[in-house]
């Protein structure tokens, strides 16, 4: 369960991409860095260095390095996924990663900042983010980051409106989990 209000707030920021040139996990460092800015806990899990197998729905679950990610992402208070767009949708991978996970996400902010090749994707999230939301009852952060080429400086880091609205991103997360973790706090507290 994430951490009641008086608890510091953790928030997992996760690179779904597995290009060694990707922009999104461009994105992923600059939300990291965001969330150090707001004094929250943070971490970053990297796709492309984990062994995780392709959900089969049979043994996939079984596989070493799931069970940990699963407990990271359940015990943190909210997640970023950073994900680059194939086909008008969010990488394989990033679908891979909720399959594996499940229930990790249940009842868990979530929110989305996405690189593509053109501004026609930018609804990509959107399929992953019902699927969440029924699914997990996961809550959707109502605002995400969506980037293309021309976002990203000459030598790839973030421009400063880029970086400006992954800073709204980050912050919307920290609110919609400080608001959870109050709630539940309130209700752990009339309960006695």
């Amino acid at each position: 369960m994430p951490a009641a209000a008086a608890e510091p707030l953790t928030v997992l920021v996760v690179s779904c991409s597995l290009s060694a040139t990707s922009r999104s996990r461009v994105l992923a460092q600059a939300a990291e860095t965001a969330l150090r800015g707001l004094r929250v806990g943070t971490g970053m899990v990297d796709l492309r260095d984990m062994d995780l197998p392709l959900c089969d729905g049979a043994d996939c679950y079984d596989h070493p390095a799931v069970a940990p990610l699963a407990r990271r992402i359940e015990a943190a208070d909210a997640v970023l996924l950073a994900s680059p767009v194939y086909n008008y949708d969010v990488n394989a991978a990033a679908k891979n990663l909720v399959e594996l996970t499940g229930s990790a996400w249940s009842e868990k902010p979530v929110g989305f900042l996405c690189t593509a090749g053109g501004r026609q994707s930018y609804m990509a999230p959107v399929g992953l983010a019902g699927s969440l939301m029924l699914d997990f009852r996961s809550l959707i952060v109502p605002r995400f980051v969506y980037a293309v080429k021309e976002d990203f400086e000459e030598h790839g880091d973030v421009t400063g409106p880029l970086r400006e609205r992954i800073e709204q991103l980050a912050g919307a997360a920290v609110d919609l989990a400080r608001a959870l973790a109050w709630l539940h706090a309130s209700a752990g507290a009339a309960g006695r």
